[in-house]
């Protein structure tokens, strides 16, 4: 995924002088990660700016180099630090086209990795996506695998308006894939059926789709057909693709890495409660995180979901 991300980020700078990066250690260091290893040497201080660790700093100028015609696509070094930029990214970027009636948009991508898995400190690994479902005006984008990461990462960076884009860190090296050198996108608003099942629907996105595919095989030897379905955007959510899936099996299990309680989850619930009632042979389980602050790394296993734990969601809803 790190390797499609940056061959994303370098194909996109070739064809838009506009493109500008920026964030905290991106330039000479290539990112905490290593993402936007070796774009400062090819496009040059101009183009990849390293900025203080500032998070509302970096945002706040990315909206004002957006409004003056460029296109930023700043990092921030981990999604939990984005609360320190809360109030450029709601208030200001997530609004300014409405605030100017039109007059100006903000191709604003922020890039920033989340999610357990590999014993980072604390406020490195929180998922606090649905906070930002309450921001109109912010698209977010999950991917789950490099192939999707590349291509929803361009359709990103050439939407007009901004985009939270999600890389989970937990699979940056862990898989790898055949990922065309040649130029494509992946819309919006479209999920994918990752694997088929006719007993259950395990609704997942970015690093869940990986866990609920490691649930699912061990389901299939206890005779459960479970299917997976990658949501891929938050927002704008693919709504018919969802309900399709879930009520051709009539059985679903939302599975995420943040806290239950009002994590995006919930709004998948009440998705399917509202579009998909009549056709549900039983109610909708979460299988999240739990309701407390991200533990230290030692104890992750124990916070995030599980492919155990995910199992058990299943049964339940099969037996139900």
């Amino acid at each position: 995924m790190v390797e499609a991300l940056r061959s994303a980020l370098a194909a996109e700078m070739l064809r838009d002088e506009r493109i500008v990066l920026l964030g905290l250690d991106i330039g000479r260091l290539g990112g905490v990660f290593r993402v936007t290893d070796g774009l400062l040497d090819r496009f040059g201080p101009d183009r990849v700016i390293d900025m203080p660790l500032a998070e509302g700093s970096i945002i706040g100028s990315s909206i004002g180099l957006a409004i003056g015609g460029l296109v930023p696509v700043p990092e921030i070094q981990f999604l939990g630090f984005t609360h320190q930029a809360m109030h450029q990214i709601g208030p200001q970027l997530g609004r300014y086209r409405y605030r100017s009636r039109g007059r100006f948009s903000c191709p604003v991508t922020i890039r920033a990795p989340f999610g357990g898995g590999v014993r980072t400190p604390e406020f490195h690994p929180d998922a606090i996506e649905a906070q930002f479902a309450q921001q109109p005006g912010i698209k977010i984008v999950c991917p789950a695998n490099p192939y999707d990461a590349k291509g929803l990462l361009l359709k990103a960076i050439r939407d007009p308006d901004p985009v939270l884009f999600l890389e989970p860190q937990r699979l940056y090296r862990s898989e790898k894939m055949e990922v065309p050198e040649d130029d494509y996108d992946i819309p919006f608003g479209r999920s994918r059926l990752v694997r088929e099942g006719t007993d259950v629907v395990l609704v997942a996105w970015s690093a869940a789709v990986e866990l609920s595919l490691r649930a699912a095989e061990q389901l299939q030897a206890e005779g459960i057909s479970a299917a997976v379905l990658d949501l891929r955007t938050l927002v704008p959510l693919d709504v018919e693709g969802l309900v399709s899936a879930v009520s051709k099996v009539g059985r679903a299990v939302v599975v995420h890495e943040a806290p239950i309680t009002a994590g995006f989850g919930a709004e998948i619930v009440a998705t399917l409660q509202q579009e998909a009632f009549q056709l549900l042979d039983a109610p909708v389980h979460r299988v999240a995180a739990w309701d407390t602050p991200y533990p230290p790394g030692a104890l992750e296993s124990h916070f995030l979901p599980s492919v155990a734990r995910v199992m058990d969601g299943v049964r339940l809803t099969i037996a139900f």
